[in-house]
């Protein structure tokens, strides 16, 4: 098999190892001993692509053994879904020592075609998949499927499901939380758990083995198999495929009982690469996964590792409340939060994005990453969980007829006077100094704890003019920002899906369902570059790019409890920034 890489392909490959890549796993040779030969396996947890180069592509499967030993699985790659045409063919040994993984680099194909694959171990033919590499030249429309965060035991995978009903999908760009790492018993699942979803192993999963049954109960759902059957996946990982509130050294959900972080990490990312379909920078390294990929000249998307290889620990409010006034250090917690030195992304892949962006001249810049970049700043009084947003909300308003009654305002309404009468005793001056506080980052965890590597990139996007989007996942639910520097300057747009299954602020706030309507403009007015947010859906969200605009279109779920469920079509939402102007209409 001969592969001919264009200088574009070859500079990227070279610098992410892909050479490597293909050597170990996509030239594999067959083995021909007796023994061999007999053990053969079913194709269970089905097939998947990723990581499309415009000659190459990720094949992915999975091999159960009927017994153990050294599996042997052949694969081919045809131009039509009869196979008549096979273009590419092979076939490698699989065994234990990977988990029965199969992963293939199917290279030498032609940019911006349709491929089918399948692969077959004995009697046994897996389903086929289809697959697009990249496109090369002048190109008119590129559209994403967007997901995240899917936790097994809260709901079924109905958003998986009714993704599969998109068309003309190029990718599926999946950003992370893929699986979860709770125990059955953990609170942090939520409160509605589905019965018959229960997780295997029943505990929080800190080894290989542990890891690898999980991934191997995901990827048992059919939704998720027929997903991955569709389209080619370009993924990232986010942090509970190791664990909660994950950072380069630690994690808020790693205990010391639970052994060394660095071993349950090379653990769970091991395993990370054994069961999906993404292409290692050389066979063995697991922890480096920022990487590009070029749609011709209409887009560059820089896929960003924000968790696991540069992040330093996330900061925390409590550390800035005096624990005898119950006062909040406003400055020395702005300090920390906008100190130079902190960083998401570690210099060596700051630089190297920067770098990416610097050179590119495709019409769209994107980055597909984990959490929001858009900021999102409450009242302190909020954001340190002292009062509730729809509190906040009725007191400041309550605030602000009192103080045009002070001011003798004559157009103060009878409804409003009969208002401030009933609530007059609940503005204490404890309320009011309350009420006063500034305005604060909210999510520590995301680039808002981070704020001066987000500058550099804002300044990186500004500088050259560029159409900057950044896609996002993490928080569960749905949101639509401008990016907004500094300066005040608006220098790009940001589209967050809303989560698979996993619950939302409507329950880590717990805001009743009646109430969220009110909840969502009350914070939409308060964060200032917020112009769409959902926080009560499960979802996702399409993304689609011309030379003219980009689209997003959010689509949710009506129930994730049932199997029986249907697209709530009500809470259909859409925004678009037009080529040239980085706002959201």
């Amino acid at each position: 098999m001969t592969t001919k890489y264009n200088r574009r392909d070859f500079l990227a490959f070279s610098a992410k190892g892909v050479g490597a890549a293909v050597l170990s796993y996509g030239l594999m040779g067959c083995s021909s001993d007796d023994k061999k030969d007999r053990i053969s396996g079913q194709f269970l947890h089905g097939v998947a692509s990723g990581d499309p180069a415009s000659n190459a592509v990720i094949l992915w499967t999975r091999v159960s053994p009927n017994e153990q030993g050294e599996v042997s699985v052949s694969w081919q790659v045809a131009t039509d879904s009869d196979f008549s045409d096979v273009i590419r063919d092979g076939s490698m040994t699989t065994t234990v020592e990977r988990d029965y993984t199969v992963k293939i680099d199917a290279v030498g194909l032609r940019p911006g075609q349709t491929y089918y694959y399948r692969f077959m171990s004995g009697d046994n033919t897996s389903t086929v998949g289809v697959t697009k590499t990249l496109p090369e030249g002048e190109i008119a429309q590129v559209k994403f499927a967007v997901l995240s965060c899917a936790n097994y035991p809260v709901g079924y995978f109905n958003v998986y499901e009714l993704a599969t009903k998109q068309s003309e999908i190029d990718a599926v760009i999946h950003l992370g939380d893929y699986i979860y790492e709770y125990g059955n018993d953990s609170s942090a699942n939520g409160t509605s758990k589905v019965e018959g979803r229960e997780v295997m192993p029943d505990r929080e999963i800190v080894s290989l083995d542990d890891y690898r049954q999980r991934y191997a109960q995901y990827r048992s759902d059919n939704s998720l198999q027929k997903l991955h059957q569709q389209s080619p996946f370009i993924m990232v990982w986010d942090d509970h495929e190791v664990t909660n509130d994950s950072y380069k050294d630690g994690a808020e959900n790693h205990q010391e009982e639970e052994g060394d972080f660095a071993a349950r990490k090379q653990a769970a990312l091991q395993a990370y690469f054994e069961w999906l379909p993404i292409r290692p920078w050389r066979e063995g390294r697991h922890e480096e996964i920022y990487r590009s990929f070029s749609y011709g000249d209409l887009l560059d998307l820089h896929m960003l590792d924000t968790r696991l290889l540069g992040r330093d620990k996330q900061l925390a409010f409590e550390n800035y409340i005096d624990p005898n006034t119950g006062g909040f250090d406003g400055d020395s917690f702005m300090a920390d939060v906008t100190d130079t030195n902190r960083t998401m992304l570690g210099l060596t892949q700051l630089l190297w994005l920067q770098g990416e962006m610097l050179q590119s001249t495709a019409k769209w810049q994107v980055l597909g990453q984990q959490v929001l970049m858009g900021k999102v700043f409450l009242p302190a009084a909020i954001a340190t969980q002292q009062i509730s947003i729809s509190q906040f909300a009725q007191l400041a308003q309550l605030a602000q007829i009192a103080a045009r009654a002070q001011a003798g305002d004559p157009t103060l309404t009878a409804g409003e006077l009969q208002a401030l009468a009933a609530g007059q005793h609940l503005l204490t001056p404890e309320v009011l100094a309350m009420l006063q506080l500034p305005s604060i980052p909210y999510n520590l965890d995301a680039w808002d704890g981070y704020a001066y590597e987000r500058e550099v990139i804002f300044g990186t996007a500004k500088s050259r003019q560029q159409n900057f989007v950044v896609l996002a996942g993490d928080t569960h639910n749905a949101w639509a920002n401008e990016l907004r520097d500094v300066n005040g300057d608006v220098v790009g747009v940001e589209f967050a899906t809303a989560s698979v299954s996993s619950p939302g602020l409507e329950y880590y706030l717990q805001i009743p369902q009646p109430e969220l309507p009110a909840t969502e403009a009350a914070v939409s007015q308060l964060v200032e570059d917020l112009k769409y947010a959902n926080m009560g859906d499960r979802g996702f969200m399409t993304v689609t790019f011309t030379p003219e605009k980009v689209e997003s279109n959010w689509y949710y779920v009506d129930t994730v409890l049932s199997k029986e469920f249907k697209e709530d079509e009500t809470k259909r939402q859409t925004k678009t920034m037009m080529a040239g102007v980085p706002e959201l209409v």
